[in-house]
């Protein structure tokens, strides 16, 4: 069957909104049977698709099914894709909305590029609800096709009584537009494709349908530019007073011959292996290997641009002890089945054994290593305020000894409360397994924390007080309510594992939190590390990533502008020098003895959410 062809009338969500089931256009019978896409076929065009263009703060618009095809079924539940053939003049992220009788149902849309016409064959399932793939936040809430990806959001909710389909917008910037010329339902992906200009890549790995500023054209001006921005290093490293291993030279306190923090003054610090305070500035995933890379390069920038720390996710380890920089590293647990949400089987003696061993294997050749600033025990767990769906999956699968633990503890009463209970009492063993194996195999270096992503439960934040630091990802604007929040709960010192800003420009998305432009971003990151580091409790932040992602996307999808470099290995210079601003005064702003930078950075040209999640 054809893709169905349409020419929609916009209906403004709030006319929408007023209808109830019984009213509003007629729908098809919800028995009528879903109709299939092709898996590539094309369809002859109206003579105008959809066009519409995002232009107030929260823009919005919805289509009637009457009006998209008056055949199209109002029953969804039985049909597995939605598809599309679109247009985007943007990559800005989108919401797609099912409006149904009973609720609205949401995926946030990430498209791959622009100004190409897509096939996008959107899975219903995850209007309905998440699936339980996934070990932490990205990996459970991200999902990639070829031509975009999906962030499962919610609301979610069943696709009975289908009324309309929307999309939303919000901060746009230069008045994006989206053509829609084709939808259809199918009940198997028929294939997600660009269906023209194909390759859509140039030969450096950007976006070929469009142009920019700072785009490479040549060869010839890549080598140019990486080795104008190669002769200014030097100097700029050497205008920042760090010592051996990144601390501040003007400071003095107690050496141990390793990473420890202490609080002065009322205030936390890490203090280096020579005793010099420290505020750990870095980014995740600097690689060493990169083509056009080499690790001399990044450790060369790192030292011009004030960054003293290599983050989680990092290829690069320099082994020469005058290149060495402090660094963090994860601590891998065994990847033993079952294995839900990042939470493995902690009751099995096996994985009490298991977790040992890796400890013994990882962390014991590492206990003399001073550059070794401590280990991570894991990233974002997803599970939390999903309790119950935790527990139901150990309950229906393999058999093993937290499935008897569980039933165990349920056999007097399965309540939220009690499956709620058992998780957290679950984690706490986990927690308490690493910590005890760790510092069993190296007593020399830190428990950095787990890398919560978003605001834990208090009595999950209690258990960080068995941390030497309390890690969390903060992905806003200003993260002080929540280092407030983990600082007066448990009284540690808090390290930010991860956080970033980009631009949905050059091909790229904009990353979890959005500012207008690059010299925005610039800002971003001045205002963001230095609110944070006016707070007793900080003691560092590590930037989320070194790169920009993959324009069509890593495996999960993302493909984000949140690069300190762009896919060309090219510095962004607005965010460099903005870094090197706030490093060279970071203790400063730490110590109560400057006022930090108060601009407070653009989402767009309509301004700044107080919390991109709103």
């Amino acid at each position: 069957m054809k893709p169905r062809l349409f020419l929609a009338v916009l209906v403004p969500i709030s006319i929408l909104a007023a209808c109830g089931a019984g009213s509003g256009p007629a729908l098809a019978p919800a028995n009528d049977p879903v109709p299939t896409a092709p898996g590539a076929g094309r369809a002859n065009l109206p003579d105008k698709p959809i066009s519409v263009a995002f232009e107030d703060k929260i823009a919005e618009f919805s289509w009637p099914l009457a009006e998209i095809d008056p055949s199209l079924p109002a029953d969804w539940s039985d049909a597995g894709f939605l598809v599309l053939e679109m247009r985007t003049s943007s990559t800005q992220r989108f919401s797609l909305w099912i409006h149904t009788a009973s609720g609205k149902r949401r995926i946030m849309f990430h498209p791959f590029g622009l100004n190409v016409w897509m096939r996008a064959a959107v899975p219903l399932q995850y209007f309905k609800g998440r699936d339980a793939r996934g070990m932490d936040l990205a990996s459970t809430n991200n999902r990639r096709t070829d031509t975009f990806y999906i962030g499962v959001w919610g609301p979610f909710g069943s696709l009975k009584s289908v009324l309309a389909i929307g999309v939303e917008m919000d901060y746009p910037i230069g008045k994006p537009r989206l053509e829609i010329r084709a939808v259809s339902l199918a009940a198997a992906d028929p294939g997600s494709a660009f269906l023209e200009k194909t390759p859509v890549l140039d030969e450096f790995g950007q976006w070929a349908h469009a142009d920019w500023p700072r785009k490479v054209h040549s060869r010839e001006q890549l080598d140019r530019e990486l080795a104008a921005e190669e002769k200014s290093l030097a100097a700029a490293a050497a205008e920042l007073n760090f010592g051996k291993y990144g601390g501040d030279l003007a400071t003095q306190t107690k050496a141990t011959g390793f990473f420890r923090v202490e609080m002065i003054d009322g205030r936390w610090w890490f203090v280096d292996p020579d005793g010099h305070l420290f505020l750990s500035t870095g980014s995740n995933g600097i690689s060493g290997g990169r083509a056009g890379e080499n690790a001399d390069f990044s450790l060369r920038r790192m030292a011009a641009w004030g960054m003293n720390t290599i983050g989680n996710w990092s290829s690069l380890r320099p082994t020469a002890d005058k290149d060495r920089k402090a660094y963090a590293t994860m601590f891998r647990t065994p990847r033993s089945e079952p294995y839900f949400l990042g939470m493995p089987d902690v009751y099995s003696e096996e994985f009490a054994k298991a977790v040992e061993q890796s400890a013994e294997k990882m962390c014991a050749p590492l206990k003399d290593d001073p550059w070794l600033l401590g280990y991570f025990l894991g990233n974002e767990p997803p599970w939390p305020r999903r309790e119950s769906e935790l527990v139901d999956m150990f309950l229906n699968g393999p058999e093993c000894a937290t499935q008897r633990a569980l039933r165990i503890c349920l056999a007097d009463g399965d309540t939220p409360e009690r499956r709620a209970d058992f998780i957290t009492g679950m984690f706490e063993r986990y927690l308490a397994m690493m910590d005890a194996a760790i510092r069993r195999a190296d007593p020399n270096h830190l428990n950095l924390g787990i890398r919560f992503g978003g605001m834990p439960e208090e009595k999950i934040l209690k258990m960080g007080k068995a941390f030497d630091v309390f890690s969390l990802n903060v992905y806003e604007y200003e993260p002080t309510r929540q280092l407030k929040r983990i600082f007066d709960v448990t009284g540690k010192p808090v390290l930010i594992g991860e956080f970033h800003f980009g631009v949905p420009a050059d091909g790229l998305g904009a990353g979890l939190v959005q500012t207008a432009d690059q010299g925005e971003r610039a800002k971003a990151y001045r205002y963001y590390m230095e609110q944070a580091a006016a707070l007793p409790g900080f003691v560092g932040a590590h930037w989320f990533q070194w790169t920009d992602q993959p324009v069509l996307g890593r495996m999960d999808g993302e493909n984000y502008n949140i690069g300190f470099v762009d896919v060309t290995n090219r510095s962004y210079p607005e965010l460099v020098e903005a870094a090197r601003a706030t490093h060279k005064r970071l203790g400063a702003v730490h110590a109560g003895k400057a006022a930090p930078f108060g601009e407070r950075p653009k989402a767009s040209a309509h301004g700044t959410p107080a919390s991109p999640w709103d």
